[in-house]
């Protein structure tokens, strides 16, 4: 049985001792929401209180977002997901990779072995990375004036991939690309495609890359977490004069809406007033392993600032959907196996659990990603939804009982 006084209480305490500024945490069933509440302020620097109706960056929960805008497209038959993407894109045609720098410091780059696809780009194993998390893109970024993806400019997304195409889980750029498809194959910019095809649908009204003065004054601070575990806000991530709307992390919006496109899910791909958005059988195919026997979910940081080492679910065989994690046992903390999920750098975090029709989001700004005290924070909002009892609590409990006898 779901025990939400519990974690509402543990939320208020990370408010109070002034390790987390502010939270947003929404539980929902395909129904209705079984629990929601914002806690805290939008900002240190700030006394507006974080509300529902607080607008957050979604950094990479924008991924799912533009996956679903992608699959729309490919229900519809105007893309296949294993065609050459570039039918769509010439620019990827004949891809280049990146295979490391020799002894004078010189990139080593050669052609890639095939053609990327919509898959891969979706399932992020066209080769692709991100400098956050692989040295040798960081290396060429650094030298060649990269900027980085935030600036959503399109010299950002000129560079070699680090691995073939499917040959490897490499997180990465690929859904940015993704959002380049959605405009090539729907005649839209993806800023009005995804409003006209899903936020509007679904009644997000709240989500978009360009922050309108109503959605400005309600947005939250994000804040950088120092080494000592101070905070202190930092400045928004997203340029907000793109070159690129960029399809793998520029969104902003509110959990609530977020919680909306969580019970489309949930929802075989329908509305909460039954518009069919995706089909049952797309939602099915978004679900399954699309990356065969190869290994996803853990990074291991380059850029400690923005991100530590994360592996969501340590020891277990983990796969990618399109475009989610799939963990592929029950997990502890209550969702199934089989259940999707992933999250923001900005340690904002969602799950789909379409075995029990249960799901939730928890947002915060902060960086670095895989901040332990948000993930705790995550893990218990998670048990309290399935009504698991906290591993630690239970030995807290044990250790008690021993000291009294």
């Amino acid at each position: 049985m779901a025990d939400y006084g519990k974690i509402e209480r543990q939320l208020r305490e990370a408010v109070d001792s002034g390790v987390v500024p502010g939270v947003i945490a929404i539980a929902v069933n395909a129904d209705e929401r079984l629990y929601e509440n914002a806690i805290g302020r939008r900002g240190l620097s700030t006394t507006e209180p974080m509300t529902l109706d607080s607008v957050l960056f979604y950094a990479s929960m924008t991924k799912a977002l533009v996956g679903a805008a992608a699959m729309q497209l490919v229900e519809q038959g105007r893309a296949d997901l294993d065609e050459p993407i570039s039918r769509f894109l010439p620019t990827l045609a004949n891809p280049k990779v990146l295979e490391g720098y020799d002894a004078a410091g010189k990139a080593i780059i050669r052609p890639a072995k095939r053609e990327i696809t919509l898959r891969h780009l979706l399932t992020h194993t066209s080769g692709f990375g991100y400098d956050i998390w692989n040295a040798n893109v960081c290396r060429y970024m650094a030298e060649n004036g990269i900027p980085g993806v935030c600036d959503s400019r399109l010299i950002t997304l000129d560079v070699p991939l680090v691995a073939d195409p499917g040959e490897r889980w490499e997180y990465g750029i690929g859904i940015d690309w993704v959002g380049r498809f959605v405009e090539a194959a729907s005649g839209q910019d993806l800023e009005g495609y995804l409003h006209d095809h899903l936020f509007e649908p679904l009644g997000m009204q709240d989500t978009g890359f360009i922050l309108n003065t109503d959605r400005r004054q309600r947005l939250a601070e994000l804040h950088q977490r120092d080494p000592d575990g101070t905070l202190h806000p930092i400045d928004q991530m997203m340029t907000q004069t793109p070159e690129f709307y960029m399809g793998g992390a520029g969104l902003y919006g509110t959990a609530g809406d977020y919680a909306v496109f969580i019970q489309m899910m949930l929802n075989e791909g329908r509305s909460r007033e039954g518009l069919q958005v995706l089909k049952p059988e797309t939602v099915a195919l978004m679900g399954e392993n699309s990356i065969g026997d190869l290994q996803a979910g853990a990074l291991k940081s380059v850029i400690p600032a923005a991100s530590y080492d994360i592996d969501f679910f340590p020891g277990m065989d983990q796969k990618w959907g399109l475009s989610f994690l799939i963990n592929t046992e029950d997990a502890p903390a209550g969702r199934s196996a089989d259940s999707l999920s992933w999250a923001g750098v900005i340690n904002s975090y969602y799950w789909i659990d379409r075995k029990k029709k249960l799901g939730g989001v928890l947002m915060t700004q902060i960086l670095p990603f895989a901040d332990p005290i948000v993930l705790k924070l995550y893990d218990e909002f998670e048990r309290a939804t399935y009504g698991v009892e906290s591993t630690l609590c239970r030995a807290e409990e044990r250790a008690g009982t021993s000291a009294m006898q």
